[in-house]
């Protein structure tokens, strides 16, 4: 256990994020190389690839949710010294992981088709979701046990175990995607089927890896993760219906707009990934210090993360704002998509730096505990957007662009509402002067 309440936040922060950026760095080029080789099918396999990875937003929702109760919990204990009960922490987590799987692969299954039929924009793109999903949903499953020890991890300031199986799964995807889609040598051509089900083979290779012990669940820290986590998971939830939103609006332009808008919000995602690198590592850090009763920790984490946050996010936007078509191309050369998914990203890059700090801040909520204010502040920025999108979209003369605009316009203002409410959190929770939670002048001076 790597202990976060002493030395500098800054070099923890920094450090942990280059770990975990490491492994995102080749997540991402995965989910680049696989839309790359899909890519090459047309755009009916485009759309459809993106149209079916929109349930990878339902297991992020119960993945935070899982991960972002366990990072708290076992953080808090850390900064605490209370091993006991971080072990404690960590065993529950994994059993919450397989029942989590087991609930959502049982309905995931149950509304495929009908969820398929509705967001295609044609036949063809529906029977090529409904195929992608058929393997790709289990690979997605087998991502909570995973989720669940590289949480668990993370809050101990252990990160590279967590890392190695995350890369070792995404590389042995990599060489699996183009195999198994275009069927090279003795592997059969598979198509759209071929990519999810290498995804589902890299993960499961990766989750044979790991012994996992069951223990009898504990309703008391089950409750505590799911009151953190929840509301956590419940943000992804609303990000999932946002994204529905979306391709239920531009729909009836056709494949290529659905096409332009699923490599634009792949590209965005792996343009997002240092700072999402630097979400994960703020939420054991503040934990931690916010466990061990060090306030002034905190608030050097919080300021720290939001101003690297920030920096990051200047630099990203320069560049998908001035060469946003030339990310585009390198995964369709069809005029059309490119068109559509260059106007995406460039308009959407003007909301890059409030997207970040809102990564970092609803994490700094996550290391202390209180999960509910960014999931109010997600909750507004929903309801901003979807009824006015809803209602321009069935106006004369409606371009695809003012939904993008609408989307800047709502991020920025889910950004000023989560910095009103932490600034709201930290007054309130950083008074450990109380009777109760008095520091010994002894533990102070180290």
């Amino acid at each position: 256990m790597k202990d976060l309440t002493t030395g500098s936040v800054t070099r923890h922060l920094l450090h942990m994020s280059a770990f975990l950026a490491a492994s995102m760095v080749v997540q991402t080029l995965y989910l680049l190389a696989d839309l790359y080789w899909v890519g090459h099918l047309g755009k009916e396999a485009i759309a459809a690839v993106g149209v079916a990875g929109n349930i990878m937003m339902i297991v992020l929702a119960l993945t935070q949710m899982l991960g972002v109760g366990t990072t708290t919990l076992i953080a808090h204990a850390a900064g605490r010294k209370d091993q006991p009960r971080a072990e404690l922490v960590f065993n529950q987590s994994f059993v919450m992981s397989i029942l989590l799987a087991i609930i959502l692969g049982g309905v995931g299954f149950l509304v495929r088709p009908a969820y398929c039929e509705w967001l295609s924009a044609d036949a063809a793109t529906a029977i090529l979701a409904k195929a992608y999903l058929l393997w790709f949903l289990p690979g997605l499953l087998l991502q909570f046990p995973l989720v669940a020890l590289g949480s668990a991890l993370r809050a101990t300031g252990i990160i590279k175990p967590a890392v190695g199986f995350q890369i070792l799964s995404v590389l042995l995807n990599i060489v699996l995607a183009p195999l198994l889609i275009f069927g090279i040598g003795p592997w059969p051509k598979l198509g759209v089927t071929g990519a999810a089900l290498a995804t589902f083979v890299s993960i499961l290779v990766a989750d044979v890896l790991l012994v996992i012990y069951l223990f009898r669940p504990d309703t008391k820290i089950w409750g505590g993760m799911l009151r953190i986590g929840v509301p956590a998971g419940a943000e992804f939830l609303l990000l999932f219906v946002y994204i529905m939103l979306v391709y239920a609006i531009i729909r009836g332009f056709g494949p290529a707009a659905q096409a332009g808008f699923g490599i634009g919000a792949r590209v965005m995602q792996a343009l997002f990934l240092p700072v999402v690198a630097l979400s994960f590592a703020v939420s054991p850090v503040v934990g931690q210090n916010f466990g061990g009763r060090r306030a002034d920790r905190v608030r050097r984490s919080v300021y720290s993360a939001i101003g690297i946050a920030s920096l990051m996010m200047l630099v990203l936007t320069l560049i998908a704002y001035f060469a946003p078509a030339t990310l585009i191309r390198v995964f369709s050369r069809d005029p059309r998509v490119i068109a559509f998914g260059g106007e995406y990203l460039q308009i959407v890059s003007l909301n890059f730096i409030s997207a970040g700090i809102v990564f970092v801040s609803s994490s700094i909520f996550q290391g202390i505990g209180n999960t509910l204010p960014p999931l109010f502040s997600s909750m507004t920025r929903l309801a901003v957007f979807a009824v006015p999108a809803l209602l321009i979209s069935r106006t004369p003369g409606f371009e695809i662009k003012h939904v993008w605009y609408l989307s800047v316009g709502s991020i920025i203002l889910q950004m000023c509402v989560n910095l009103l409410l932490l600034r709201h959190e930290l007054r309130k929770r950083l008074r450990f002067d109380e009777p109760e939670t008095f520091i010994p002048a002894s533990a102070t001076a180290s």
